[in-house]
């Protein structure tokens, strides 16, 4: 038998441990593992079941595991550095160029190949593993988020099945639950008593599904109210206990990027670049990274510019001119990528938040000790 299809010959002797880079394309219930030795030989490449997995691992010496940050990888990664190993999270999208064949060929070893090379580059960025707290809170605000686009789907289904028979209601949530009733039960429409009977119980799960999403925004509101990084992040205009939960849980540690700017550009709140021969072409905002913390700031970034005109602070000041500058919908892209930078330093460096902050450029610091 060839070593690399051996399991005995990987784990026992021979150059391995620290110098052994291991590859993991994660799965349901296959895992693919791809191994090379500290001089780029392969030494293993194999699938394990999911219930050899963690035994596998554990009967090597620590060495460096490299996973893609996909569904459940926070829980492996978390189970591997208990047995030792030094694990790395790498985005899909960062994996995927080294993948040989391109995007038209795809199977699960090259996959878990193109993720052990991905790891092998020294500008590679990983992903901070989550803790089981962390994770916690996050399911609190993907179970309200999806029970908020369930509330969404059935009232417009209400809605559109009422306009079927003539009966009309504005958009809007509340004059939704304002109005609801009294139309399905008004007489003088044209509606039967089957179809009544449909829309009353559709109703009904609009309720349960509001109450269910109040009883997730008093767990949010409980978690932000008692952590005190999320309690810092909510003196910032705009940022409330949503806002400020969910960016404590998805950052993990802000102390990962070197400035504001490149936790903004992770968010996805920068322009995107399309420079060349030294011209620089800025486009539309990159979308790129957490969809649902760059939704949460947006809603925030609005709060702020309608309400800026009521302060009198230096931030204030600053979206109101810019505001009537650039217009509304530029202004409140320029307001949440301000809000990105804020929330990183007083994630990262433990501040608490000044609305009449003034940045001192480092020149003019070098300047000021100088003179």
């Amino acid at each position: 038998m060839r070593s690399w299809l051996c399991y005995t010959t990987f784990s026992e002797g021979g150059s391995h441990g620290k110098d052994t880079r291991v590859g993991v394309d994660l799965a349901k219930n296959v895992m693919q593992v791809h191994a090379v030795d500290a001089a780029e030989r392969v030494v293993v490449r194999k699938a394990i079941a999911r219930e050899r997995f963690v035994i596998w691992f554990a009967n090597l010496e620590p060495c460096l595991v490299a996973l893609e940050a996909c569904s459940a990888a926070h829980y492996w990664a978390r189970k591997l550095r208990t047995l030792g190993h030094e694990v790395r999270l790498i985005p899909p999208q960062f994996a995927a160029p080294y993948r040989k064949g391109g995007p038209h060929v795809k199977n699960d070893a090259q996959d878990a190949e193109a993720i052990c090379e991905a790891a092998s580059r020294p500008q590679m960025r990983f992903v901070p593993v989550k803790s089981p707290a962390q994770q916690s809170v996050l399911v609190l605000h993907r179970m309200r988020t999806g029970f908020v686009e369930e509330r969404t789907a059935l009232v417009n289904r209400l809605r559109g099945l009422l306009a079927e028979f003539g009966v009309f209601l504005a958009q809007g949530i509340r004059t939704f639950h304002q109005h609801i009733v009294d139309r399905i039960e008004d007489g003088s429409n044209e509606l039967a008593g089957p179809a009544r009977q449909a829309l009353m119980r559709g109703w009904t799960q609009c309720q349960a599904l509001d109450q269910e999403i109040a009883w997730l925004d008093k767990q949010i509101a409980e978690h932000a109210g008692h952590d005190p990084q999320a309690q810092r992040c909510m003196d910032v205009c705009g940022v409330g206990p949503l806002t400020a939960s969910a960016a404590v849980a998805t950052v993990v540690d802000a102390r990962q990027f070197k400035n504001g700017r490149q936790m903004a550009a992770w968010i996805g709140t920068v322009p995107r670049q399309n420079s060349s021969g030294g011209k620089q072409r800025l486009g539309r905002i990159t979308k790129q990274g957490n969809d649902y913390l760059r939704t949460l700031l947006f809603q925030g970034a609005r709060s702020a510019v309608l309400t800026a005109h009521r302060r009198d602070d230096r931030l204030s000041r600053w979206i109101v001119q810019l505001q009537a500058r650039v217009g509304y919908y530029k202004a409140l892209v320029a307001v949440a990528n301000k809000h990105a930078r804020i929330l990183w330093a007083v994630l990262a460096k433990g501040e608490k938040f000044d609305p009449s902050h003034v940045c001192i450029a480092p020149r003019a610091v070098i300047w000021a000790t100088n003179s």
